[in-house]
């Protein structure tokens, strides 16, 4: 009995890494083409001219969703109580240099047709959404109300994960009723992250701490 419980609480944090294995494995594709100095085109045209925020935004956010799946296994955390708090430090830099980078992107790089508008102001509300959330569970942690902190913390960790919900919600209405247009395809990539901030509020008020 005790070794099934043990690999359910895997189930969680194997599934959160899963649904960001195609985000992950799309930015180190733009990481592999930075570095081994593919074509400029129009679309990358913004990366090669200005690369440092969007490698920067790569490695934070795959370091973010990665290691923080991990926090999602409550045997793990509570026997390992020193690699929590280490990588909890982490976390908050990544957390930060994700919301952070993804804002300065959206703000001073040339956007291609489509995301500007509507999607624009969905990923600076996003993603300050993320950088206040890191900070409130923070502030938390500091005043030991560990409630709370793994209640904002898992807030932070639904809006950073809102790539691959993306590429599911965007998968799953190609499939169905063909390419979006462009206002259609920002209200998708919007109702994504909403979907994980809804998951993420009922996580924290069943459970009563976020975890």
């Amino acid at each position: 009995m005790t070794e099934v419980k043990s690999r359910a609480g895997w189930l969680v944090p194997a599934g959160l890494i899963a649904l960001s294995a195609v985000p992950l494995l799309a930015g180190g594709l733009r990481l592999g083409e930075l570095a081994g100095g593919a074509d400029v085109t129009p679309a990358n045209a913004r990366f090669f001219a200005a690369p440092l925020p969007v490698v920067a935004h790569i490695v934070a956010v795959s370091l973010y969703t990665v290691l923080g799946a991990f926090q999602f296994a409550p045997r793990f955390r509570r026997r390992r109580p020193g690699w929590h708090r280490g990588a909890g430090r982490l976390l908050v830099v990544c957390g930060l240099a994700t919301a952070l980078s993804g804002i300065w992107m959206t703000l001073f790089y040339a956007l291609p047709a489509g995301d500007e508008g509507l999607l624009s102001v969905f990923r600076l509300g996003f993603g300050s959404a993320m950088a206040v959330c890191v900070g409130l569970g923070v502030a938390a942690i500091r005043r030991q109300d560990v409630r709370r902190h793994r209640a904002w913390m898992t807030r932070a960790y639904a809006i950073g994960l809102g790539a691959g919900s993306q590429f599911v919600v965007l998968l799953g209405w190609s499939l169905f009723a063909g390419t979006p247009g462009e206002q259609t395809r920002a209200l998708l990539l919007g109702a994504a992250w909403a979907v994980n901030v809804v998951v993420a509020e009922w996580i924290i008020r069943r459970r009563g701490s976020g975890f």
